[in-house]
């Protein structure tokens, strides 16, 4: 049997990581300031992630979700204390297209309304909802399509305005991305996302915040949505979560009730992992590793927009963006494969960093120095 090639892959296998290092199986040390996808919050391996993930498998490791499961309390407690939103109820799956494809359907639920608000670039999942909510055809299959998702502008207050005041009555949700990922590192403005809340407010809407990116702490916040000051109503959230482990969630307001059999998981809130969220949190608090982002993340941003052959340095703590133009397109190539450093990328020609939360000034500076010393060749 072969593999499915949904892929394009770089020919190399990493079989050791530690903190924010990887290596393949020849050896070859790499700098990650990709983290699997902004998947890597807390560091490759960190050892009390592993402890915690050791121990409860010499316990239990699975039961379904028909008994009781006293690690899905603990987490729920200690994610409402890191998050700030200790009133909301935490349902747990295994994956961001689920958690997103959950909140879409909680507020249907909610709401009695089919329609829903998204945004050019959005990418919030594959699957049937949360892939007719991303902008990208290519990923909608015939039968993921809808007349139910209106997409709008990102950032246009104007638009969104106009689309409420004609069609607000109908519309179950406005999801949205606090800073798009996979659509290039976008921003959103606090004043849009206050509109948000203020239209699905006035309404009846419900704003669902996707941070299964731009959330656990990557910004300098816990949520991105977060610097606008306001509440969404569900977040969903998965990658930093379980630091490689899978996980995934949604965390709902007080207001929207739970009904039995409307939402349901087998895999979701298994014990391990429980116990490897419930590290992440643990170090996170720890190593005040928000702050760090925050702090990091200020430093590469500003030391980015200091180098003339690069565009557009944006986004927030350590997600960050910068566009490559031409002269130098072929910088993320040589990155990985002359100076050993993985990034991401955001077509057409965005490079993306999504290292852990951990990250240090020292390999800042190496990325940085890495990055000037390839622009020199490249421009020759």
């Amino acid at each position: 049997m072969n593999l499915f090639d949904v892929y394009p892959i770089n020919d190399i296998a990493i079989t050791k990581a530690s903190g924010s290092r990887v290596w393949d199986d020849k050896g070859q040390e790499y700098l990650d300031l990709y983290g699997g996808h902004a998947v890597i919050s807390i560091g490759h391996t960190h050892p009390h992630w592993v402890k915690r993930i050791e121990e409860q498998l010499e316990k239990i490791a699975f039961y379904s979700n028909s008994v009781r499961i006293p690690l899905q309390t603990e987490l729920a407690e200690k994610l409402g204390k890191v998050s700030g939103k200790e009133d909301y109820q935490l349902f747990l799956c295994n994956s961001g297209a689920e958690a997103n494809e959950n909140a879409l359907k909680l507020a249907s639920f909610h709401n009695g309304r089919k329609k829903v608000v998204a945004f050019n670039k959005a990418f919030h999942g594959r699957t049937s909802l949360a892939v007719a909510v991303t902008d990208n055809k290519n990923y909608v299959a015939p039968v993921n399509e809808t007349d139910n998702v209106t997409f709008l502008p990102f950032n246009d207050e104007a638009a969104l305005e106009a689309h409420f005041a004609a069609n607000g009555n109908e519309i179950s949700s406005v999801i949205i991305e606090g800073i798009q990922g996979v659509g290039g590192i976008n921003v959103a403005t606090e004043s849009f996302l206050q509109k948000i809340r203020s239209l699905c407010d006035q309404y009846g809407a419900v704003y669902i915040a996707d941070s299964v990116q731009c959330g656990y702490g990557r910004t300098g916040k816990f949520f991105s949505h977060d610097y606008a000051g306001v509440n969404a109503d569900i977040y969903s959230m998965a990658k930093g979560i379980g630091n490689g482990f899978p996980l995934a969630a949604i965390i709902v307001a007080p207001h929207i009730k739970p009904k039995h059999f409307q939402l349901g998981t087998t895999f979701g809130g298994n014990h391990v992992a429980c116990a490897a969220a419930l590290a992440v949190l643990e170090v996170m608090e720890k190593e005040q590793l928000i702050n760090n982002a925050n702090a990091i993340g200020n430093y590469l941003a500003a030391e980015l927009k200091k180098i003339d052959d690069i565009e557009n340095v944006r986004g927030r703590g350590l997600m960050i963006g910068f566009d490559v133009p031409d002269t130098i397109k072929d910088l993320k190539k040589n990155l990985l494969w002359k100076h050993k450093i993985f990034t991401g990328e955001a077509k057409p020609n965005a490079i993306r960093l999504l290292p852990s939360l951990a990250l240090s000034k020292a390999d800042a500076d190496i990325f940085l120095e890495a990055v000037k010393q390839e622009i020199a060749v490249l421009k020759g």
